[in-house]
């Protein structure tokens, strides 16, 4: 099928407009595949061969990161693209997104492409445009490099799959945490919609692993997995509803990520919260620690959390928080706890702990041993000892350590509002 796309605006004009509207979109993940070229075509997606630049707001990019359009048939409270908005409308044509994509990569600006779209038409039309773009990339540019997709709710199960053969990682972006909240801010959506495709590309990944098992020529189907996407603070959840979605999310359809939005409020609409402190981008710092417990650290979201509980201190991270709340576990014995406690203890990470397990084979760690090893001895000591000693003597008393974790000289770049950070540089 051919489409035909206006060309009266110049394609420098249409990149200021959809490469702004693409800024809120943050899981455009560059990560994850090993798949290289062969010597034919442009480029590879070698995990470490990816360089990376911060976006003004501190967000760690490297990828061209542009909507095919930002023309909308759907009209979400909460989204700057939407129908109702008076906003300048640009869309590209499949080449022309080809042609931006080969000349950054050339230019050593991109290492890779990511690609999102409002609705245009149609979820089928516009899906079908962006397989046309990653077609045309693959096969007549010979673009070898890293694409990532989105993947529109509501498109042809087919269309879905085809693009899942061009990228190499796909999301489907879940909104918002919850059913009810989905349909009081995005009305024109539905979360069977959003969770069918995310079902299809993870059956359509299992299946080309075992494809790839049989046969080393098969095609890839999205190596580098898939992701998705939540915003946070447009409506009330709890951290502990957030985290349960994506724990779910994880176990059901084997996400690579979660990402979590911080909402920034640029519509006005009765439906929308205020916000008169500013995004909630310390609430989104402490979702993404307590994502990475649940991926690299054997936690659950039922221990780091509860009903009665059910959000976090904003004032320390969350494994700090987990650990004054269980008290009754510490103080831990260096030289005697397994891996699995080690990774439970404050200022101890993957790397640490699995250091700790090697080292005390050949003796027992002192402090100074685990200051060597790499271990943050300043959150630590509180919950520590080494051959039964303390570093220091200290109360386990959740008050007590609370007050020493959040020392003005301890605390995070936060404003006071804990709503506000700063990009640190690599001189801070």
């Amino acid at each position: 099928m051919e489409f035909r796309i206006s060309e009266q605006m110049s394609i420098m004009d249409k990149l200021n407009i959809l490469a702004d509207a693409a800024k809120y979109d943050v899981s455009c993940s560059s990560s994850g595949s090993s798949r290289s070229g062969d010597g034919k075509g442009m480029g590879n997606t070698v995990a470490a061969g990816l360089c990376h630049s911060f976006a003004a707001d501190g967000r760690c990019i490297s990828l061209l990161k542009i909507l095919f359009t930002n023309e909308c048939i759907f009209d979400c409270k909460y989204c700057m693209n939407r129908r109702s908005n008076d906003v300048p409308r640009a869309s590209f044509t499949p080449d022309e997104v080809c042609e931006l994509t080969m000349e950054f990569y050339r230019r050593n600006y991109i290492e890779g492409l990511f690609l999102s779209s409002g609705i245009l038409h149609s979820p089928d039309y516009t899906m079908e445009l962006i397989c046309q773009t990653l077609y045309k990339l693959r096969t007549i540019y010979n673009f070898q490099g890293y694409i990532h997709v989105k993947a529109i709710p509501g498109a042809d199960p087919m269309l879905i799959q085809k693009a899942g053969f061009l990228a190499d990682r796909m999301s489907v972006n879940l909104e918002l945490p919850t059913a009810e909240s989905l349909k009081q801010l995005a009305p024109n959506k539905n979360r069977k919609n959003i969770l069918k495709p995310m079902r299809q590309i993870q059956n359509g990944i299992s299946a080309n692993r075992e494809e790839l098992v049989l046969y080393d020529h098969s095609p890839h189907f999205c190596e580098a997995g898939q992701s998705t996407q939540m915003i946070i603070g447009a409506t009330p959840e709890s951290d502990y509803q957030i985290m349960s979605v994506a724990e779910s999310l994880y176990n059901k359809f084997s996400l690579k990520r979660v990402y979590y939005s911080a909402f920034v409020n640029v519509n006005e609409d009765k439906e929308l919260p205020a916000l008169p402190g500013g995004p909630p981008l310390l609430r989104e710092h402490r979702l993404y620690q307590a994502d990475w417990l649940l991926r690299f650290y054997d936690f659950t979201v039922d221990e780091l959390l509860t009903s009665d509980r059910p959000n976090f201190n904003m004032m320390i991270d969350p494994k700090a928080d987990w650990a004054v709340r269980h008290l009754e576990q510490f103080p831990i014995e260096i030289n005697r706890a397994d891996y699995k406690l080690l990774l439970r203890i404050p200022g101890i990470g993957v790397k640490s702990a699995k250091r700790i397990v090697r080292a005390r084979r050949f003796a027992n760690l002192t402090f100074d041993d685990l200051k060597k090893i790499g271990v943050v001895l300043k959150r630590a000591l509180y919950f520590i000892t080494c051959n039964g000693k303390m570093m220091y003597p200290t109360k386990i008393e959740e008050n007590y350590i609370v007050r020493h974790l959040t020392y003005q000289k301890e605390r995070l770049p936060f404003a006071a509002d804990g709503m506000w950070y700063e990009q640190m540089s690599l001189f801070s």
